[in-house]
């Protein structure tokens, strides 16, 4: 049995990281005739010097932006910012018998799944806060499950080799690789004859756009291509279940946010990435016949989760005395309103991933050539009850027993929204997806979770402080109540 993501981090070493289709809606430019110009024409020699002049500047952006540059890792990072989706420069080294051997142990199927065939998934971001729960949920179940993951440094990479390391102990094998890596890709899938790919890869965080913006083009576009090209190529092809974001509905006022709505007003380059990520997709099932599936995740959150996530970060500047950022945005005129998110638990997050692969219809094509139409699904996956972000704070300080120094500021205009509300109705009836675990439940097992992975002894002393608590509780009550 894969072990439980929600508890302690035990010996490990701390790993990282929708059906209704939305139609585009294309803009139509017109060209005009300009007026003719009085003057001769340029010479032969002249329109060749310029379009080779041309071509030869659009070749040199080509091999710049590049994410398979000739240029050594260790100059791409020295070039970029701090936090980053570069790779370590082991992430080349696969193939071989042995390597071979692993990737067919992880991807083979255990046991059948309720009467039905098992899947084999390949999901990547395996060693994400997303990919690694839904990894070992997976493997529970008895499915094949081969991870791919790059460890980039946009958060601890130590925390991603924790999360690869409990799947390692319940048999899931994570490729140490790159998405955007055709070859890699093309010798996985030739490997493994996979049914499904879970896409969890991707490059997170509105904010981190404005450091570092290439990093979204090259993970969240540039990298689906990729899986999306060596998908289309398989044989047989798999069905896709990818990961975009609640964050492509940007700018609409419409609540609660619907898989109907507008997603044409991005408020973050993030976003946009995801969105060109839903029309890219819609490409590949047109053309090749890939089933695709889509789910726009509502802020995530849970054991072993992100640290650039603001329930994280305030946990971590809480307990140490630092002063938190909590912002609100103006509501019209002088009326300002906090910030509100629809929170979900992670758990929730992963039978909403796992309903989406059970349901998810086959692809069509074959030899590259789509042989009939396929299923393109969109899904809102959240917990359809905002909640206050100062509500997030009230919650973290009474489960920390510390009282959180608060600076009030107003949004900035860096990407967030200030309002999130998923409608689920299609999921619901599509996928069986009902999310169970309010704020309250789901914080509690994160700073369970925090404190024993990052401050044990402090996690010692409130366990005793409880323990004390309901002991004395009991002898006034004759009875306990846990939260629910």
């Amino acid at each position: 049995m894969a072990p439980q993501l929600t508890g302690a981090p035990g010996s490990a070493a701390a790993a990282g990281g929708a059906s209704a289709a939305l139609k585009p809606q294309f803009h139509h430019y017109h060209h005009h005739r300009l007026p003719a110009r009085h003057h001769h024409h340029p010479s032969l020699l002249s329109k060749l010097a310029f379009w080779s002049v041309c071509s030869l500047s659009l070749l040199l952006a080509f091999l710049l932006l590049s994410p398979s540059s000739s240029s050594s890792p260790a100059s791409r990072a020295t070039d970029s910012p701090r936090r980053s989706l570069h790779a370590s420069p082991a992430t080349a080294s696969y193939g071989g018998a042995a390597w071979e051997k692993k990737v067919r142990a992880s991807a083979r199927v255990r046991r059948a799944n309720g009467g039905r065939a098992g899947l084999s998934v390949l999901v990547t971001g395996a060693a994400g806060f997303v990919g690694c729960h839904a990894a070992a949920a997976l493997r529970r179940r008895g499915d094949g499950v081969l991870g791919l993951d790059n460890f980039n440094d946009y958060y601890d990479p130590a925390l991603k080799r924790g999360r690869a390391a409990l799947l390692a102990r319940a048999g899931v094998y994570v490729v140490d690789g790159d998405i955007a890596d055709a070859d890699l890709l093309a010798k996985l899938f030739d490997v493994v004859p996979f049914t499904h790919v879970l896409h969890l890869a991707a490059q997170a965080g509105v904010r981190h756009a404005l450091v570092d913006p290439m990093s979204y083009v090259r993970a969240n576009v540039a990298g689906l291509v990729a899986l999306l090209e060596a998908a289309r190529a398989a044989d047989p092809q798999p069905a896709i279940v990818w990961a975009s974001s609640s964050s492509v509905y940007g700018l609409n006022s419409h609540v609660p946010f619907s898989e109907h709505d507008r997603t044409d007003r991005p408020a973050s380059l993030y976003a946009a990435t995801k969105k060109a990520g839903e029309e890219i997709a819609h490409v590949y099932n047109h053309i090749y016949g890939l089933s695709l599936t889509a789910l726009r995740f509502f802020t995530v959150y849970g054991p072993w989760g992100r640290p650039d996530m603001a329930y994280f970060f305030f946990t971590r500047d809480i307990l140490a005395g630092r002063p938190i950022t909590v912002y609100e945005s103006s509501g019209g005129g002088a009326h300002q309103t906090t910030i509100s998110r629809d929170f979900t638990y992670i758990d929730d997050i992963v039978k909403g991933c796992i309903g989406a692969l059970d349901t998810a219809g086959k692809s069509t094509g074959s030899g590259g050539k789509k042989r009939g139409p396929a299923p393109f699904r969109t899904y809102n996956l959240g917990n359809t009850s905002p909640v206050p972000v100062t509500q997030l704070v009230d919650l973290l300080e009474k489960m920390l027993k510390v009282k959180a120094e608060r600076r009030i500021v107003k949004m900035p205009r860096n990407g967030d929204v200030p309002y999130t509300h998923a409608n689920i109705s299609l999921a619901q009836r599509e996928l069986g997806y009902r999310p169970s675990t309010d704020l309250q439940t789901g914080l509690k097992k994160f700073v369970r979770w925090y404190l024993e992975y990052y401050n044990p002894e402090l996690a010692v002393k409130q366990k005793q402080h409880g323990s004390s608590s309901g002991k004395a509780s009991r002898g006034r009550n004759g009875s306990t109540s846990s939260a629910r």
